[in-house]
């Protein structure tokens, strides 16, 4: 049965809603999926609820679609300008809602400089006619650009484009290509860049996945020897090293469509060669419905190598941005832990994500709590009405967090509040 977003809604407000709260223990089992779409407030006087002692302010306003933030050795930043192509099978009330809010359409495709040395910062475009970029990074007088079909690497000697991009390795792009998005960042060495690349569907329940696709890939420099690193994992984006003792870490967005509290989301160590179950198991003991059918004896086998994910988040709370603080100019227990960004999802009866989440660690891991580090972003609960939906994270020079809302358009930055 079709309905309108009037009665969709409607019937939505009925349901009964889960206050947030930290899957720690039991998965719940899988049972009916639901759709809530949130509607766009444009807020030009956006106010957020920060930590104490932190104060938040938009640093720059009126982008398109900024995915992926990085800063520049000279202070500036570069932001990648990206957005979904494709949705197949929604239906057209869905797509003109989406296009509303400016989540789907006709990518920018582009790489925006800001110059922080000026005030207010200025704003130029230094690349684009891309494909779908994200992932950025910097080093060595080059830039490269994760596209969701190549990785170009660009010349940037003395922070200024300098000659025409040189694609280094495909990536695989579909169709289909659900989780377009290609994340990069360096190892830990310097000398190779990790990839994430998602799965091209769901659960892949038609056998057209490719075998390299949700997974991190790593390659060198000049994109050669490439190795899948870890796999089974469907469609990992943010990407970060703990700052203690090196380890990498993820954030993966699990499968859709059993249900709107499982499987969670969640945040992982990344163990080299490791596997994480997807499409025939998640959280290690759980079988997939999907493949329990129709590929019993790999739903058993994964069942016995699949690796267990560190710490579960909600279901369908979308977390994509993941920071380690380096500890500059930041209260000394934000050093110790992650930062998260969740972007929020539309298969909850309520509006789930639309924050920064801080998760403590002890011990190389984390510890089983979260803390709300910034909120705000949901304008009306009952109306499933939302000013804006961030998305990646970084930090600047002086230890400031910087964060990008896409749907909102804005570069917000977080600093320590100045004592009065």
């Amino acid at each position: 049965m079709r309905m309108n977003l009037k009665t969709l809604l409607t019937f939505l407000t009925l349901l009964p809603l889960v206050s947030f709260e930290p899957i720690t223990a039991q998965i719940p089992e899988p049972g009916p999926s639901v759709m809530r779409l949130p509607v766009f407030v444009k807020n030009e006087e956006l106010r957020l609820s920060v930590a104490d002692g932190f104060e938040v302010n938009t640093l720059v306003s009126n982008l398109d679609s900024p995915r992926w933030p990085i800063v520049l050795p000279n202070g500036n930043i570069l932001i990648s300008g990206s957005k979904t192509e494709a949705l197949p099978n929604m239906p057209e009330e869905t797509v003109r809602l989406l296009t509303s809010m400016n989540i789907f359409g006709k990518s920018p495709n582009t790489i925006i400089e800001i110059i922080t040395n000026t005030n207010p910062p200025s704003i130029k475009n230094i690349i684009q006619d891309l494909n779908q970029p994200f992932g950025i990074v910097y080093i060595d007088e080059s830039l490269y650009v994760a596209n969701t079909d190549a990785i170009i690497k660009y010349p940037f000697k003395s922070y200024i484009l300098s000659g025409e991009g040189k694609k280094i390795i495909d990536l695989p792009s579909g169709p289909p290509n659900n989780h377009w998005t290609r994340n990069i960042i360096l190892n830990s060495k310097e000398d190779k860049l990790l990839i994430t690349v998602g799965s091209g569907t769901n659960v892949n329940a038609e056998g057209s996945d490719e075998t390299d696709r949700a997974a991190i890939w790593e390659i060198n420099l000049d994109g050669s020897q490439k190795r899948i690193l870890a796999s089974g994992l469907r469609n990992p984006v943010g990407l970060d090293f703990y700052k203690e003792n090196q380890s990498l870490w993820t954030t993966v967005n699990e499968r859709d469509g059993i249900g709107e509290f499982t499987p969670p989301d969640y945040l992982t160590e990344v163990k080299e060669n490791g596997f994480y179950g997807w499409p025939y198991v998640y959280f290690k003991k759980y079988p997939d419905p999907t493949h329990s059918e129709i590929n019993p004896r790999k739903v058993e086998e994964s069942k016995q190598i699949a690796l267990m994910p560190d710490f579960p988040l909600d279901a369908h709370s979308v977390p994509l941005g993941l920071l380690f603080h380096s500890g500059k100019n930041i209260p000394t227990r934000y050093k110790n832990g992650a930062f998260v960004v969740r972007r929020g999802g539309v298969s909850t009866s309520k509006l789930t994500g639309y924050d920064v989440l801080f998760i403590p660690f002890e011990e190389g891991k984390p510890k089983g709590t979260i803390e709300t580090f910034l909120s705000g972003f949901i304008a009306s609960e009952e109306r499933g009405e939302i000013y804006g939906r961030p998305v990646g994270i970084t930090e600047d020079n002086i230890g400031n967090i910087l964060i990008t809302d896409d749907v909102g358009g804005r570069l917000l930055v977080i600093s320590q509040k100045k004592e009065e």
